[in-house]
């Protein structure tokens, strides 16, 4: 077994076979179960587009006044 720089591990070198310890310990899972019950993304991502749509919104209601 070797391990590469992304934290996957093949498993006897056989092609299509890796084993990834996030997954094993359940750390996706979690963050996905934390991101839909407080509705903050985890991803960088969803988190800059969830903070831009609050931003345009909150500016949508200040020209409104």
């Amino acid at each position: 077994m070797y391990i590469s720089n992304t934290t996957t591990m093949k498993i006897f070198n056989i092609p299509g076979t890796s084993f990834s310890p996030r997954r094993a310990l359940g750390v996706d899972v979690l963050k996905r179960a934390i991101a839909r019950t407080t509705g903050i993304p985890t991803t960088r991502q969803g988190l800059e587009r969830k903070i831009g749509r609050t931003l345009i919104k909150g500016a949508a209601r200040l020209l409104k006044k």
